[in-house]
């Protein structure tokens, strides 16, 4: 069970964008992740017809080291450490570690 999930609010810890808080829209691998709007680069591309490819330059997110960004605690409005507990129905959980409040409700 990963700390960060696909959907959760992060914000980032270091680098370009150090400071910024947007959500995960996915992982490239275990290690690396997407942020919405965070780390934008641009890539030039050639056109391919075959493909109705234009080619010319565009912007697109690349992705950031996990270690890089942490979950976003809404109730304490900083970023925040995860942990794992089981709930009442001895499922396991995810809970900040500041407050003791359930992220997965």
């Amino acid at each position: 069970m990963r700390k960060i999930r696909k959907g959760d609010d992060v914000i980032v810890l270091s680098g370009k964008d150090k400071g910024k808080r947007s959500s995960v829209i996915g992982f490239e691998c275990l290690e690396r992740v997407l942020v919405r709007d965070i780390n934008k680069v641009k890539s030039h591309v050639k056109p391919n017809p075959g493909k109705d490819v234009v080619g010319g330059i565009i912007e697109e997110e690349k992705s950031i080291h996990i270690s890089n960004v942490a979950i976003f605690n809404s109730n304490t409005n900083k970023a925040d450490r995860v942990g794992f507990k089981l709930d009442e129905q001895g499922n396991k959980v995810r809970y900040f570690k500041s407050d003791n409040s359930l992220i997965d409700l």
